[in-house]
């Protein structure tokens, strides 16, 4: 008989919040003495984690594995679809590509053998756990979809798992959107709902009261907690769109801008993040050669499609305005995967992996070129970076299908295990690698920073916090936070509930 609990979080929309909430859940469980795992059936997501075994999974599920303070496997996440094109996306079934399949073929084409699938990971990780924190995905209300599903109610029921509603308060409407998904359920499915959380609350609790009364009453389904925004939580995003919350404009109160190109296809940007706990630095994401300005760091992040966002740039005038940054202003210009390869001398694309154009110019600031192969290079990666007159020791993680020959004259960037890996110029303005995570080292974003700031002769900063610090804090604060706004012990009960049979 399998031994773990299991607690389901669905949302009333994509965003809503479930990702963070199952983190935090995850933690929980692990303060408990609980080993826990995360698990989500079927993510969409084109922010990505490497597995210790060199697969690939959505980066939710690996951060939130974090959180429990277990190693990330693709059990967790045994379906990743990661849009490449329009209307067509790279299905990864248990971490490696399996193909590139279009939304309608693979609704009706892969369904069965999904569901094979998820019903294997749910029981390896049912059987190997104390606690099992399952993400849903969207809506558990898409009607025109449900008949089909591979990652909400269907699942729930498999685990036979309660079910915890989420709703996004900072969006309004917030009760026509959890009544209005209730109503749309199943009677099944509804009576699986054991409550809702209230997200990202900003205010008077008081006067929503009124508003939470009224929902019990008109549902009969308890509201578990009302959960205030938590600012500057320093945890991985899942989905882009939590890019529309971020700045393009330049702060002028912070010494260091960056700016980090948002093209149509971008992915990983989390690559970023650690900037964002910098108490010097400006983080914004741009897309119009406009919003560019002349910042002091330019990075071009990952793209599940190159050669589209390469041409993205080209039309809207952005790889015109880079020349020019480049040439007239101290930028310090770095790609990373995606944004590596554009900086080269040229893309080629002969088996016609990201779009018929067989070939196009790049950027041509690093004497590189590259061209794109059918089988995806997935592997965590060490080695020693020289920078500054300094080497550092680095880890990260590739993820891309391509490979890039470095031409004569290429300074490497990386030394690993005896191969170059990555590119600089000379004068280390300019520099591409497929190091994902390369800025989460700490010791080089310092003397990367460092060197930023002597140029613009500020005095350098020593002695930056350690990233994974602030990240094991993050996680142990939103715990607390949730645990005080959140009825967990009422749950937890009810996961037992379930487990017994009693509903």
């Amino acid at each position: 008989m399998a031994k773990a609990l299991p607690i389901m979080f669905q949302g009333t929309h994509s965003d809503a919040g479930k990702s963070i909430i199952a983190t935090a859940f995850c933690r929980i469980f692990a303060q408990n003495g609980w080993k826990t795992a995360p698990f989500k059936s079927q993510n969409m997501s084109l922010n990505s984690y490497v597995t210790v075994d060199g697969k690939e999974i959505g980066r939710a599920q690996g951060i939130q594995a974090e959180a429990a303070g277990v190693v990330a496997t693709t059990d967790m996440n045994p379906i990743l679809i990661k849009p490449s094109r329009e209307h067509e996306s790279q299905i990864v079934v248990h971490g490696k590509p399996y193909k590139n399949m279009q939304a309608f073929a693979y609704r009706n084409e892969f369904f069965e053998k999904g569901l094979a699938i998820i019903r294997e990971s749910l029981d390896v990780l049912m059987n190997e756990y104390d606690r099992i924190v399952i993400e849903g995905a969207g809506s558990p209300a898409e009607i025109n979809l449900n008949d089909r599903e591979l990652v909400n109610m269907r699942v729930a029921r498999m685990a036979n798992a309660p079910v915890v509603l989420i709703g996004d308060i900072e969006r309004g409407g917030v009760f026509a959107s959890l009544v209005g998904t209730l109503q749309l359920l199943e009677k099944e499915d509804r009576q699986r709902i054991i409550g809702v959380i209230i997200n990202k609350f900003r205010g008077d609790l008081a006067l929503l009261k009124p508003g939470l009364d009224w929902f019990e009453q008109y549902t009969g389904v308890p509201v578990l907690g009302v959960v205030p925004y938590l600012e500057d939580l320093h945890i991985d995003a899942e989905d882009s769109v939590s890019l529309e919350q971020m700045s393009t404009t330049v702060n002028p109160d912070k010494d260091i801008d960056i700016a980090v190109i948002r093209y149509p296809k971008i992915s990983n940007f989390t690559d970023v993040d650690p900037f964002l706990t910098e108490p010097d630095c400006h983080v914004r994401f741009v897309t119009t050669a406009a919003q560019l300005g002349q910042p002091d760091l330019l990075i071009l992040p990952g793209s599940k499609n190159t050669i589209e966002d390469l041409l993205y740039m080209k039309e809207n005038g952005i790889v015109e305005q880079i020349a020019q940054l480049y040439k007239h202003h101290h930028v310090t210009i770095v790609g990373i995967c995606g944004g590596y390869q554009m900086l080269g001398a040229r893309i080629r694309d002969p088996f016609g992996v990201e779009t018929p154009l067989r070939e196009i110019a790049g950027l041509n600031l690093l004497p590189i070129d590259t061209t794109l192969e059918c089988e995806k290079t997935t592997v965590l990666s060490e080695g020693i970076l020289t920078f500054a007159g300094e080497r550092f020791f680095v880890k990260g993680y590739e993820i891309h299908m391509g490979r890039s020959q470095l031409l004569d004259g290429t300074v490497p960037f990386i030394h690993v295990q005896g191969r170059a890996e990555g590119a600089k110029s000379k004068d280390e303005r300019v520099i591409g690698t497929y190091f994902h995570d390369l800025f989460h080292n700490d010791a080089f974003r310092e003397a990367l920073l460092n060197k930023i700031r002597r140029e613009k002769s500020l005095s350098p900063i020593y002695g930056r916090q350690s990233f994974r610090t602030i990240r094991e804090q993050a996680f142990d604060r939103l715990a607390d936070h949730v645990k005080r706004h959140v009825r967990i012990e009422e749950i937890e009960e009810k996961m037992y509930v379930f487990q017994r049979g009693d509903v």
